[in-house]
């Protein structure tokens, strides 16, 4: 199949070739000289439809394609010059024309904007401005349908949007956040038919007072416009459906899905309204969603040198494999608002309520290296995750000078998991029952303050308060003994070294099922706190000088107890199953760096003064560190053209854990994975180095990115770890620097639009090199992953469109003791075309082929989607078939590595069935 489409492709390609005539020249202005980034527009003449069009090289050349048997108009156009025009006839044996522009400059600046909103793209300083009706055929449903079919855009499979091979950081619909920016919750919910333009902002800064001074080559942000008719009305949809899946499936009560969104947008106020209620495996917001949702909150002090996050609780819950798993259903509420109170202050917020519950049964293969051990499990564990959190937001800008910004964002959740485990090693099996519970809390404060007191002083502040209240719950109930020799005393003298039978039980009490249960708590109270102060020394350097301060404080204690067969607690009282910790981080700061813009090349050099403070409290004692270090960082930026670059950055990071780390008492992680912190545990060092390119030549459209990452840790803080069986103790240390952690990626992306055909190929490889003591052993393990994808997709208005890629993932792990190898190829197809006036079909396909270098495993499966739509011409109502897993495959696979355990896995996951639905929608 993928082999016919890509033949069809290429048979497109030729047959509009043959057909065509070539039209090229160059633009120039009044002395010759010529324009770069002008624009060329070829509208049939009777009709007034644009044909085709074109964006000036740094020559000023121009190329366009025409269908023969017809006549144009050539209208050239760049910004502050009077446009020119050309009729020209191409009879149906027509050759290839050179026609060469002449621009005069303008008076009248005031046409530039209609010239803005005619042109499919226009290049306006740091902003690209995409008319999306120029790219679209008319099928696209969401934001990120149109986005994908954007020349130097691109939407992954997590609804992230991706410019030169970064993510976006912002998303705005009119000026406007669209969820403190989310692109995920932008691209698969904003309708596909409200977009007018879509605007481009590179080297984004949100605070126009700051732009230029730092370093916002890395920042990107889109900026959608929306079509006149979307504006001062509401608009949305309202979409339900039903259905059933596959009869030997658990969805007794049947496929549901309703789906209504609102929207409204004025120059005055804003508001979104997204709902999603379905069993359907559609998820608009996972739990790691929720984690990675910042809210739009600042990162505090990026390229001051220190990495010190606060961590959240690691009890392990089960989470989806893409997002599939054995049943799902999602409950989801989200609503945003922007007010314009007056021209000074401008406040907005917005409030989303998830509630998913999530069925995923696996099996899985685990084999540790170390022992030789093999470990079968087949796992069947049902989770709820139940999630909120809302933000208010001011800006009040009473003039040009100064500006005052605050932020609240309240989050707080509960997450429970019940999940059953029958573990079989060596012929024995163990039913493990395991209970999960956290009901996390924490509120985040901003506060920035930007004034210019002129054109040479600048002054920043930013302000941060966290508060954060986590109180986990884990029970793991189970046949065998846990942790021998942690809550049991090992005969040594017993020849039978599986042999419980003679050891001393002591905390654990010898019981028919083994019922361990752990409570926990953690509080954190962290401030930062920084002023930064830009002196501009010309046009073409500055200043930054930068003082702050990090403060954290936390307080952690958990507690082991065991429940007995006849319902009594038997509570472990050592000082090593218990933790009372108080810990305090400190970070007073100074930095300064210098920018400066020579020539093409643009350099910014800079240090920062750290003074770390370290204390953690337990047992009755106190363990103080005092660090004074100096972090020195580099940005080099080379531009070759306007839309051409090399960037290199290099930095030295300080890393410091948080409490988690300094905990000495034993926590769960699992029913055979016990942890326990160092308390003398010092920071590591991380070199870093990133080298990248950029390159987006707008005259043939070809895209070209890649970037290098090399990081070198230095008493890195790895795991010591005791493994007995299949149980491990870990706990963490500060290797030596004789063995420093290594890892290295590249990525490498290409796409160039030919015609109608947009042709794509990435490629993402990355290696690491780490080492852990293992049983009082330094090991070495290695990883090597490769990514390849190639794809095509046509975007024609008048016939069928499709899609066909392959994409190939090895994965390599040597841990020592063996290597192990896996691949997976996966050919993928998607097609969408119109019939008869009002239908809309499209279909996806996906095919994975998966197995190990012996090929003792081996799987092939595929998932194959499909939807008919049909719409009569303009009416709101539109009545749909989808159907999902058509081929109702059952599993999906997986494979990982674990270096700390010297574990490789290999796991089966088994995912929802063939459903069928009948969708109606309306469009408001």
């Amino acid at each position: 199949m993928k082999k016919i489409l890509l033949i069809a492709v290429l048979l497109c390609g030729v047959g509009a070739s043959a057909q065509s005539i070539k039209v090229k020249g160059f633009i120039r202005d009044s002395i010759g000289e010529p324009l770069s980034l002008a624009n060329v527009i070829a509208t049939v003449q009777s009709s007034g439809a644009i044909e085709s069009y074109g964006i000036t090289n740094d020559d000023g050349k121009y190329q366009l394609d025409l269908p023969k048997g017809e006549t144009y108009v050539l209208k050239a156009s760049f910004l502050g010059y009077n446009p020119a025009e050309k009729v020209l006839v191409v009879p149906a044996d027509g050759e290839n024309v050179d026609y060469n522009f002449k621009l005069l400059q303008q008076d009248n600046l005031l046409d530039d904007v209609e010239l803005i909103y005619e042109m499919p793209v226009t290049v306006k300083g740091d902003t690209i401005i995409y008319n999306a009706d120029s790219f679209t055929s008319g099928e696209e449903r969401k934001l990120g349908d149109v986005l994908d079919k954007l020349p130097g855009l691109e939407v992954n499979d997590d609804g992230e949007i991706q410019i030169e091979g970064k993510t976006v950081s912002k998303v705005m619909v009119e000026g406007k956040d669209f969820f403190d920016g989310d692109s995920k919750l932008a691209t698969k919910n904003i309708p596909a038919d409200a977009v007018g333009k879509v605007e481009v902002l590179r080297n984004y800064n949100e605070v126009g007072q700051l732009k230029g001074l730092g370093n916002d080559q890395d920042s990107y942000a889109i900026n959608i416009k929306l079509k006149e008719g979307k504006k001062n009305f509401w608009f949305g949809e309202i979409t339900a459906g039903a259905g059933v899946a596959e009869a030997n499936s658990d969805q007794d009560d049947g496929s549901y899905l309703i789906h209504p969104k609102l929207f409204y947008y004025n120059p005055k106020y804003s508001i979104n309204v997204i709902t999603d209620f379905n069993n359907i495996g559609e998820v608009p917001f996972t739990f790691r969603d929720y984690f990675n949702f910042t809210g739009g909150f600042r990162n505090f002090n990026r390229g001051g040198g220190t990495t010190f996050n606060v961590r959240d609780s690691d009890l392990g819950f089960t989470t989806t494999q893409n997002n599939r798993a054995n049943k799902l259903d999602t409950k989801f509420l989200a609503a945003n608002f922007s007010y314009a109170v007056n021209p000074k202050l401008d406040v907005s917020g917005f409030a989303i309520l998830s509630d998913n519950k999530t069925n995923i049964v696996n099996n899985s293969v685990r084999q540790f290296a170390l022992s030789g051990i093999t470990e079968n499990t087949n796992s069947n564990s049902d989770t709820r995750n139940q999630l909120a959190m809302m933000k208010l937001s001011s800006v009040y800008k009473p003039s040009t000078n100064f500006q005052l910004d605050y932020d609240a964002l309240i989050k707080t959740s509960k997450q429970t998991e019940d999940s059953n485990t029958l573990s079989v090693v060596q012929g024995f099996t163990n039913d493990v029952t395991e209970e999960l519970e956290n009901k996390p809390f924490s509120i985040n404060q901003n506060l920035n303050a930007y004034y210019t007191l002129n054109d040479k002083n600048i002054f920043a502040g930013q302000a941060q308060y966290l508060y954060q209240d986590e109180d986990p719950f884990y029970q793991a109930v189970q046949d065998a003994v846990p942790f021998r020799g942690v809550f049991t005393d090992i005969d040594e003298t017993n020849a039978d070294p599986s042999d419980t039978s003679t050891d001393t039980f002591d905390p654990l009490f010898d019981a028919d099922r083994f019922s361990i249960n752990q409570q926990k708590n953690v509080i954190t109270n962290k401030f930062d706190g920084k002023v930064d102060y830009y002196y501009v020394l010309n046009n073409v350097s500055n200043l930054n000088v930068t003082l702050g301060s990090t403060f954290s404080k936390q307080q952690f204690d958990s507690g082991i107890f065991q429940l007995l067969d006849d319902e009594s607690t038997n509570t472990f009282t050592g000082a090593d199953y218990n933790n009372d910790v108080a810990y305090t981080f400190t970070d007073a700061f100074l930095g300064l760096h210098y920018k400066l813009k020579t020539g093409a090349f643009t350099l910014t050099p800079g240090a920062t003064l750290h003074n770390y403070g370290l204390k953690n409290e337990q047992l009755g004692t106190e363990v103080t560190q005092n660090d004074w270090m100096v972090l020195p960082d580099l940005n080099v930026i080379w531009e070759l053209k306007k839309s051409e670059n090399i960037r290199f950055n290099y930095s030295i990071n300080a890393q410091y854990s948080d409490i988690n780390d300094y905990a000495r008492g034993y926590v769960f992680n699992s029913y055979n994975r016990l942890f326990r912190g160092n308390r003398n545990l010092e920071n590591s060092l991380a070199h870093t180095y990133n080298l990248s390119y950029f390159s987006f030549n707008m005259f043939n459209y070809t895209n070209i990115s890649g970037n290098i990452n090399y990081s070198r840790s230095i008493d890195a803080i790895k795991q010591t770890t005791d493994l007995e069986g299949i149980s491990q103790v870990s706990s963490p240390f500060n290797i030596d620097s004789n063995f420093p952690d290594e890892s290295l990626s590249v990525f490498a992306r290409f796409s160039k639009r030919v015609k109608k055909v947009q042709f794509r190929l990435n490629a993402n490889v990355s290696w690491s090199n780490t080492f852990n003591n293992i049983n009082e052993e330094i090991l070495e393990s290695s990883s090597f992953t490769q990514g390849y994808t190639a794809s095509a997709q046509t975007s024609f208005k008048e016939f069928p469109n499709f899609e066909v890629g392959y994409r190939l993932t090895l994965n390599e792990y040597d841990n020592g003791a063996g290597e192990q190898k896996f691949t997976t190829q996966r050919p993928y197809a998607n097609v969408d075309f119109k019939f008869l006036k009002d239908f809309t079909f499209n279909a996806e396909w996906d095919f994975y082929d998966y197995s190990n270098q012996e090929n003792t495993i081996e799987n092939s499966y595929s998932f194959f989607d499909a939807n008919l739509y049909y719409q009569k011409g303009e009416s709101p109502w539109e009545f749909s078939v989808q159907a999902t897993n058509i081929l109702d495959t059952g599993s999906i696979n997986n494979d990982s590595f674990n270096e700390q355990q010297q574990l490789s896995s290999t796991s089966e996951y088994f995912v929802l069935p063939r459903i069928v639905m009948l969708v109606v929608k309306y469009d408001i």
